[in-house]
C-alpha cells in the first residue's frame, strides 16, 4: 500500500470499525496524495431529498433522490458526484476526476449540465484524512482497498452496498460479507 495512489478505488470497512460513521461504510476516494485523502461514503442516504437542499438538482437525482452523508468533515457544504459520459473533455460545470465520475459547480444551473451527465448524487461533507493517516487505518486493519466499479457511486440500493462490494471480491473478502451487522446477536 505505501506509496500506492488510490484515487478512485473503494474503502470499505473491515469488522474491526464497529461503530460510528464508518460502521459498514463504503468510501469511494476522489483525490489521493501525499497531503492527505478525501472521498464519500456511499451507501449513507440521510432522510432530506436533494430539492430541500439545493432546488432545481432534483431532477438529475439518481434513487435514491436524497442527500447523502459524504463523512464528518464540513458536513454543512454539498459535494455534487455525476457520472460523465465518454473520454473526451467534462461537460462545462463539471470537472472529471477519474473514469467516468466527476464532480459538478452545484452554482451553475442544473440545466446546464442536466443533458452531458448520467447521474447525480449530492453528499453532504465528506471523509478526509491527513498525510498518512488513511495508510495507517489500512495498516491497522480499518479498512480493506478494493476496485469500485462505476455503479458503485450511483448505486440505487445504497443499503446493501456494503455487502455487494463485498460478495463481488475474488478472495476472503467475500466471506467477510456475511458477517454480522451486530456481532452480539450472533
Amino acid at each position: 500500500m505505501e506509496g500506492e495512489v488510490l484515487t478512485g478505488r473503494l474503502l470499505v470497512a473491515t469488522p474491526q470499525i464497529e461503530e460510528g460513521v464508518f460502521h459498514r461504510s463504503v468510501v469511494l476516494i476522489l483525490d489521493h496524495s501525499d497531503s492527505g485523502a478525501q472521498g464519500v461514503v456511499l451507501n449513507r442516504p440521510l432522510g432530506a431529498p436533494v430539492d430541500s437542499v439545493l432546488p432545481g438538482w432534483q431532477e438529475l437525482a439518481t434513487q435514491p433522490d436524497h442527500v447523502f452523508h459524504g463523512g464528518p468533515v464540513q458536513t454543512d457544504s454539498a459535494l455534487g458526484l455525476v457520472a460523465v459520459p465518454g473520454e473526451g473533455q467534462a461537460p462545462m460545470g463539471v470537472r472529471r476526476l477519474f473514469g467516468g465520475i466527476g464532480v459538478v459547480d452545484l452554482d451553475a444551473p442544473p440545466p446546464l449540465v442536466a443533458s452531458e451527465v448520467g447521474g447525480l448524487r449530492i453528499f453532504a461533507g465528506y471523509a478526509g484524512w491527513t498525510a498518512g493517516q488513511l495508510e495507517g487505518e489500512i495498516r491497522t486493519g480499518s479498512w480493506y482497498v478494493v476496485e469500485a466499479e462505476a455503479r458503485d457511486a450511483f448505486t440505487d440500493s445504497p443499503e446493501d452496498l456494503w455487502v455487494r462490494v463485498l460478495r463481488r471480491q475474488r478472495n476472503e473478502l467475500a466471506f467477510v460479507s456475511t458477517y454480522p451487522a451486530d456481532p452480539t446477536l450472533n
